[in-house]
């Protein structure tokens, strides 16, 4: 007897939003799932221009040793900062500080990135791989026990940049701003650098048509960032997205996305594994 195929789904293209580093990779996973999918950046990413902030981030990459933890909010906070670490920037004759990581993508990341330098990977702390979400506040009960008075964290994320060129989150840069007050709460003393900037995406007119189009019903976007879904509508403004559905991968994305308008709302951890579970429970839900 011939098995039978899985009935097609009602969403005839997911667009994913992540940076352009990282989306042509996820297209790749989900067309190889069968899911038709293809790449729409919301977010640019670039190293820092503004001279300020990239004076901070040299004087942090240059004693990140004397940091108790060094906590990175992405992948690419990771791959920025380590860009300017030397081989042997681990021999200094002391204790090693701790890595944490929100979620698998950036431990990874950093597992990459230590391995480079030759310094050992179980330094890296990052949310059981069963948490119900890759998040700071799923990454606090594994790290906790680290914070206290007189302990030293460096947070390296990065800042937004407005279109018109201006740095929204200062040499501090933006992001993670619970988990600065967990760790001083506690006593301990939290520095903050920006490892890269996110701009608004530069659209061609092709990309620009290709945005239009897939307000249009039968498209699923895929959003890992609220930022990227603020860039969508600022790209498109008025634009009615009711006939459209949107997979988050967070709940406070999701929550935005409602707010936007679009018709429906569905979040999923931000695995690929739990991205492809979710578009399997959506394929033909009312």
């Amino acid at each position: 007897m011939a098995v039978s195929a899985d009935p097609p789904s009602r969403w005839t293209r997911v667009i994913v939003t992540r940076p352009a580093g990282e989306a042509d990779g996820w297209v790749a996973a989900l067309t190889a799932q069968g899911w038709p999918a293809c790449s729409l950046p919301l977010i640019d990413i670039g190293p820092p221009k503004d001279p300020e902030v990239l004076d901070h981030l040299r004087r942090a990459q240059a004693h990140w040793p004397s940091w108790d933890a060094l906590m990175f909010v992405s992948a690419a906070a990771v791959d920025h900062f380590f860009h300017g670490l030397a081989p042997d920037a681990g021999d200094r004759g002391r204790r090693l500080p701790r890595w944490w990581a929100p979620g698998p993508g950036t431990a990874r990341a950093l597992a990459a990135g230590l391995q480079r330098l030759g310094l050992p990977t179980d330094l890296i702390d990052q949310p059981p791989a069963d948490a119900p979400q890759f998040d700071s506040e799923h990454l606090w009960p594994v790290v906790s026990p680290q914070v206290g008075p007189g302990m030293r964290l460096l947070l390296v994320r990065g800042t937004s940049v407005s279109a018109a060129g201006v740095a929204l989150g200062g040499t501090a840069g933006s992001g993670r701003e619970w988990m600065v007050e967990q760790c001083r709460a506690r006593g301990a003393q939290v520095d903050t650098c920006a490892a890269y900037e996110r701009h608004p995406p530069h659209w061609s007119a092709e990309r620009q048509a290709q945005a239009q189009q897939a307000a249009a019903a039968g498209h699923l976007w895929l959003f890992s960032s609220s930022e990227a879904l603020a860039h969508l509508c600022a790209a498109l403004p008025g634009t009615d997205w009711s006939a459209v559905g949107a997979l988050c991968t967070h709940d406070r994305i999701a929550d935005a996305a409602r707010k936007t308008g679009f018709g429906e709302v569905f979040c999923s951890r931000p695995s690929l594994s739990a991205v492809l579970a979710t578009l399997e429970s959506t394929r033909n839900s009312p």
